[in-house]
């Protein structure tokens, strides 16, 4: 065994393809002092037995562009370390066998195409003739990526760590990391154990956790949350196929199988929908490129459908039945990034099956996040920070890690809600929801009111890409914010309270806005980056001389934190997490007034309680704190209330707005209101790499402030530079026609971008999104004179675009 280092850079745990490409793209940066430690050898975890499966697309830009990266790379490592990656790109072909299926595949294929992907529909003969084998009764459509690919895994995890030792790596095997030395939020040292006895410690100013299935109890040694669980993953070959030639990859979803070409045999694999969870007792310390014992039962019905779906599986002997763990996470993303709580422990795992496909472009930002002190661009969609604390616990994992596997080949619906896991994080007021028709969705944990069923309604969801069973109670419920009354939960919106001397002083220097204002008031303002990207959206109330209250969205209230907490300093402040302290109700619609007034002897006039401020109330028997501010763009109040008056609080206002017709309303209506009045949503609209100007949002950066603030000098550069994109405001001409996200813009006929969030206006009568366009020297005038249109599924739609809300463009209904 080499001798071990005791000082390092940088510390990677774990040897699989992930841990590889970590050290490979570090010294490629030009960082030399690397050791990375593996407890047996280098891919004998999951790496040696993955598919190697290496597509491009992925279901957002950036995580598409990672994609496409690992493809390039692979295609040239072999060059650069003489290490066969055994890359080839074989094309892959999805296929459908319901309309539904047909209509996802079909909005992927338009949404690849925003992406820069090369993608191709095809109909159920085109399929046949580019995969003969397959019998093609009840395949409706398909779609075909010729640059798709495949790959030796343990190869191409081999190549990437020749490349890492040639610039100066150390790689040690047979090496288990026993132990971290924490010292307040930094590792200092990494202990390890030899398989013959030796122990050390290696003195380190980063660690990166990649260990795969074990980067859960890695993590715990580090006091780091990394969630994930391992699963039983099932695939067989069958023996040598005469003449079977080069075949692309094929995935039939529907029956939860992909198929691959493999040495002249075939490789089928499955993603059944009820997985078996793996290691509840822990993975035994032996476990070294092992199989887990195959259960016939639980894959045989899988298997028919395949025997039938490709004939020559059933004249073909079967050479391997092979079954082993994978490791999932709780939401089918994997982790990657700086851990909440920790200034120098980065995690990268938690692949979900795409190890091989994500490792390089994975491998590539984080180094790169790693290299900067800066993301490189957006990653919030993998970024450990969305983690929640409880998302930790190893009930919870094997509770959802059992649907999520299945999950990669269910259909991918929107608004489609987990089953697992479910009833962790509740309101004070969801049992008063539930029993008034609530259908909950679940959001970072919290059970969240989406819509109201009528009486004669099933209070449950069925899926559709067309409009769906709840269209018309959202519908009943915008109508009710528009033109009465309605009330919604905002309980989840995650509430962190700032306090202490310095407070103001260290909000204006991470904020844009200007938060040295009296009390009472509502700030909205942004978290910016040294770019002006924005890291967060909130509004901040001030409650009194030395304290704040900032309300983020609730998948990102770690985030946020974590982001203050990063950036205090030498600040003499407090950040407290208050989120579970208080319930808030949402009152809003042109008679909102009307029923606070009938249960509060206050003044909710303009005079005394303008939009944008804040005042304590009696209400019914209770006190709270009423917010003047609307996410609808209607006249309305956010009421934050204990969460042990909550319930008479709800209650009172139920009993008071029954005179006024007060509706109960869902989030599914609040998301249809705040598009139509164009207010961005964070990691849609807005994310870090967003300038705060062109997401038209300088009105909310004060670049006069006294003291200088995170971005100021870039919000400077780009008013003097002029920006290179905008974000306009689309409505379909066609009312009939569904958005979500990720729909191509067409301008004058050519694609320039593609939709940020999207979804129904009721009251203007049509899909709305948002999206951002190309600008640079171009005059507004232009801008909206040209054609638009969005490409939904592949049909061309005419499409109305404005830079201002197209409700109520002045905001004066809210501020009446």
């Amino acid at each position: 065994m080499a001798e071990i280092q005791n000082k390092a850079r940088v510390v990677i745990i774990g040897g699989g393809v992930i841990g590889c490409s970590v050290a490979y793209h570090l010294t490629k940066l030009g960082w030399r002092d690397v050791v990375l430690l593996e407890r047996k050898e280098l891919t004998s975890g999951t790496t040696w037995h993955a598919a190697g499966l290496i597509a491009q697309l992925r279901a957002t830009a950036n995580m598409t562009r990672l994609a496409k990266y690992s493809q390039e790379l692979y295609g040239t490592l072999e060059d650069e370390t003489g290490v066969a990656t055994g890359f080839n790109r074989v094309g892959a072909i999805t296929v459908a066998l319901t309309e539904a299926r047909k209509e996802e595949l079909f909005r992927q294929a338009a949404m690849a195409r925003a992406f820069g992907v090369e993608i191709e529909e095809i109909s159920p003969a085109e399929v046949g003739d580019k995969y003969s084998h397959l019998n093609l009764d009840g395949i409706t459509a398909g779609v075909y990526l010729p640059k798709d690919g495949q790959g030796d895994p343990g190869n191409i995890a081999l190549s990437l760590a020749r490349g890492a030792t040639q610039r100066g790596a150390k790689i040690h095997t047979r090496t288990k990391v026993t132990g971290l030395k924490r010292d307040g939020a930094r590792i200092s040292a990494v202990e390890w154990t030899s398989e013959d006895g030796e122990i050390g410690d290696i003195a380190c100013d980063m660690v990166v956790n990649c260990a795969g299935m074990w980067a859960r109890d890695v993590g715990k040694m580090a006091g780091v949350n990394v969630p994930l669980h391992a699963c039983e993953h099932y695939y067989i070959v069958t023996d040598s196929v005469p003449n079977l030639g080069r075949l692309p990859v094929l995935r039939v979803p529907d029956e939860y199988v992909y198929y691959k070409e493999d040495a002249g045999k075939i490789l089928l694999g499955m993603f059944e929908p009820v997985a078996k969870p793996w290691g509840m007792d822990g993975i035994p310390d032996s476990f070294e490129f092992d199989e887990l014992p195959p259960d016939f039962d639980h894959f045989e019905p899988i298997l028919e459908m395949a025997v039938n779906r490709m004939p020559l599986l059933g004249q073909t002997g079967i050479h391997t039945f092979f079954n082993g763990p994978e490791s999932f996470t709780p939401d089918d993303a994997y982790h990657l990034g700086l851990a909440p709580g920790m200034d120098n422990v980065w995690v990268a795992a938690g692949f979900n099956s795409i190890g091989i496909q994500s490792a390089g472009g994975a491998g590539m930002a984080l180094a790169q996040w790693m290299h900067d002190g800066e993301k490189p661009f957006d990653l919030g969609d993998v970024d450990i920070a969305r983690m929640q604390p409880f998302q930790g616990n190893k009930t919870y994992l094997t509770s959802r890690v059992s649907e999520t596997l299945g999950l990669l080949y269910a259909d991918h619906y929107p608004f489609r809600q987990k089953a697992t896991a479910r009833g962790i994080r509740r309101s004070p007021v969801h049992e008063h929801l539930a029993t008034r028709g609530a259908v909950f969705g679940e959001f970072a944990g919290w059970e969240r009111a989406n819509w109201f069923a009528n009486p004669w309604q099933k209070p449950e969801y069925d899926y559709s890409w067309k409009r769906p069973n709840w269209f018309d109670n959202a519908a009943s419920e915008h109508a009710a914010i528009r033109t009465g009354v309605g009330m919604y939960d905002m309980s989840s919106f995650g509430k962190i309270r700032v306090e202490g001397p310095d407070a103001t002083k260290f909000l204006n220097y991470i904020c844009g806005g200007e938060l040295d204002v009296a009390v009472g008031k509502i700030v909205y303002t942004q978290f910016l980056n040294p770019g002006a990207g924005i890291e967060a959206d909130v509004t901040i109330t001030r409650l009194s001389e030395a304290a704040y209250l900032v309300v983020t969205p609730a998948a990102t209230r770690l985030a946020d934190e974590t982001w203050m907490r990063r950036h205090v300093g030498d600040h003499f402040v407090v950040v407290t997490d208050v989120t579970a302290s208080e319930a808030v109700l949402a009152i809003m619609g042109p008679k909102s007034r009307d029923v606070l007034s009938a249960i509060s002897p206050n003044d909710f006039t303009n005079a005394v309680n303008p939009f944008g401020t804040a005042q304590d109330i009696e209400i019914g028997m209770g006190i709270a704190r009423a917010h003047r501010v609307s996410y609808v763009g209607e006249l309305g109040w956010e009421i934050y209330v204990s969460a042990d008056m909550a319930a008479h609080v709800f209650e009172t206002i139920i009993d008071a707005g029954a005179g006024h017709g007060l509706k109960l309303c869902g989030l599914h209506m609040m998301d249809g209101c705040r598009l139509e009045k164009g207010f961005r949503h964070f990691g849609h609209d807005i994310t870090c790499q967003d300038h705060v100007l062109e997401a038209g949002l300088g009105f909310a950066v004060k670049t006069d402030k006294v003291a200088p603030f995170i971005g100021r000098d870039a919000v400077l550069r780009k008013r003097e530079a002029g920006l290179t994109k905008r974000i306009l405001q689309f409505r379909l001409t066609d009312p009939e026609p569904m958005l979500f996200h990720n729909e191509p813009i067409l301008r004058d006929g050519k694609i320039v971008g593609y939709l940020s969030s999207g979804a129904y206006g009721h009251h203007v009568g049509g899909a709305v999104g948002l999206g951002y366009v190309p600008c640079e020297g171009q005059k507004t005038d232009d801008i909206l004179a040209s054609s638009y249109e969005i490409d939904v599924a592949g049909t061309r739609v005419a499409a109305e675009v404005s830079l201002r809300p197209l409700y109520d463009p002045t905001g004066s209904r809210m501020r009446s």
